[in-house]
């Protein structure tokens, strides 16, 4: 049998629970793959029990999941102390939800489950248990480390053939030009060219790369950097042997007829990369983590602590999360 996907159970106090179980119950009509949830196994079905979701929830170890798929939730169970208290963050719950990536992801790069979706989590309440990375994708950048080396993660949204990889992240935006330097995409345009062939299947991918200021910096007379810095960089890459064209003006890039031309886009910040996504399918994109080891999803969105435990949240993302991780490890299925 294939090996399931390994879903972690995320923030307690928010949707991500209520979205894997909602989920579950309907595997059916969904096609969705087997998955494994990584979390604590109490607070699930207390959370499926609040949700009205009459579910049978089974502890097992992840390569029995795919066998308890059809008839039970399976879930890999991690002892601590969790909750069900839908909105409030509670504190103790922290080294379970840390702990449950950590065991996702070893599961995954042991083969025992075949990629890693992860739900939303709260850094802050991680914070209060020692949680020392800047954020998800830097945790699970550490986690598949070799030899003490973590690679370069990469964050890319993506809905259908709109793929977008903002090359600074949570940043203020007056950071951003001092954070834009020439190793940085090539780098990050290396990471994207790479893992748009082998998890992607696209054969010579075709990568834009959105410029900083208005119209690229219009030959530098709006800013400096797109032609000192961003135009250069991708000299180098293209010397590199990737395909990939720009500085281009960020206003009309996202023009369907233009975006349409390429594989994926590089933008310079986070809202230049997000806002496109979020515009043509704010419910339905996902997160997906370039430059690991392992093929890491997870939903594009945050914890919505006032959905939680209503039933009211939308499986849109997490469904198409868990769908890309599917299809982008569907070689090893």
């Amino acid at each position: 049998m294939p090996a399931p996907l390994a879903v972690t159970m995320g923030e307690p106090a928010g949707i991500g629970p209520d979205l894997l179980l909602a989920l579950y119950a309907q595997r059916v009509e969904r096609n969705l793959p087997p998955f494994v949830v990584f979390g604590h196994e109490g607070f699930l079905a207390a959370r499926a029990k609040r949700l009205g979701l009459a579910l049978d929830i089974r502890r097992v170890a992840a390569d029995e999941a795919v066998a308890a798929f059809e008839k039970a939730m399976p879930v890999v169970h991690i002892e601590g102390m969790v909750a069900d208290l839908p909105g409030i963050v509670d504190e103790h719950a922290a080294p379970v939800v840390i702990k449950a990536i950590e065991q996702a992801v070893h599961s995954t790069l042991t083969g025992h489950c075949r990629a890693v979706v992860t739900a939303p989590i709260h850094k802050g309440a991680l914070y209060q248990a020692g949680f020392k990375h800047a954020g998800h994708t830097e945790f699970l950048a550490d986690l598949c480390a070799i030899d003490g080396h973590a690679r370069l993660p990469v964050m890319m949204l993506a809905h259908e053939d709109l793929r977008t990889v903002p090359l600074t992240i949570h940043v203020p935006i007056k950071d951003v030009p001092g954070l834009i330097n020439r190793k940085l995409i090539v780098d990050t345009l290396k990471v994207m060219a790479h893992d748009l062939r082998q998890r992607f299947h696209i054969a010579a991918p075709h990568i834009a790369v959105a410029g900083l200021n208005p119209h690229a910096g219009e030959g530098g007379t709006i800013g400096r950097e797109d032609v000192e810095i961003i135009g250069p960089a991708i000299a180098d890459a293209v010397a590199e042997g990737i395909n990939a064209v720009g500085p281009l003006p960020g206003d009309t890039l996202f023009y369907p007829p233009h975006w349409r031309q390429y594989d994926a886009v590089l933008a310079m910040y986070h809202d230049q990369a997000l806002i496109p996504i979020k515009t043509v399918a704010f419910d339905a994109g996902v997160n997906v983590t370039l430059g690991l080891p392992i093929v890491r999803t997870s939903p594009d969105h945050g914890t919505a602590f006032d959905l939680a435990g209503t039933g009211k949240a939308s499986p849109s993302s997490f469904a198409a999360a868990i769908a890309m991780a599917d299809q982008m490890t569907a070689s090893k299925a």
